[in-house]
């Protein structure tokens, strides 16, 4: 059975606009803490569509365990300040996501990844999530 990651962002709608201040909560449930060896949590941009992938990372936390933090899987908030660009677009050749993504690495077998998708400007985006 995979961990539960819930990621939740202060805004419901996940509209946001250049310079706004992004805060975003996030939990680790349904795994023991000791199987738990780090997190990472960053907000990010992702291309999607024809061509290669692209990817810029705006915003990176990592936390380990430690004799201060010893259980990961408790409620942590993170935030910054988004950027002027790239903004959301949703062309019909290329789309770019914006994204708050966990990312929790394991004592032992692959990392599990949880992405909430949201959108940088007003200009009128895709409706469906991001890849």
């Amino acid at each position: 059975m995979e961990p539960l990651i819930s990621i939740r962002l202060c805004d419901p709608h996940r509209q946001y606009q250049p310079g706004d201040r992004i805060r975003c909560s996030y939990q680790v449930d349904a795994i023991a803490a000791d199987a738990i060896q780090s997190v990472e949590a960053s907000i990010l941009w992702i291309t999607s569509g024809k061509g290669e992938e692209d990817m810029g990372i705006h915003e990176f936390h990592r936390r380990l365990v430690s004799d201060e933090n010893p259980d990961l899987r408790a409620l942590h908030e993170f935030e910054t300040w988004l950027p002027y660009s790239p903004l959301s677009f949703g062309g019909t050749i290329v789309k770019l996501h914006w994204l708050a993504r966990v990312r929790l690495f394991l004592q032992e077998g692959p990392s599990c990844t949880q992405d909430l998708s949201f959108q940088l400007g007003s200009h009128p985006v895709f409706t469906e999530e991001a890849p």
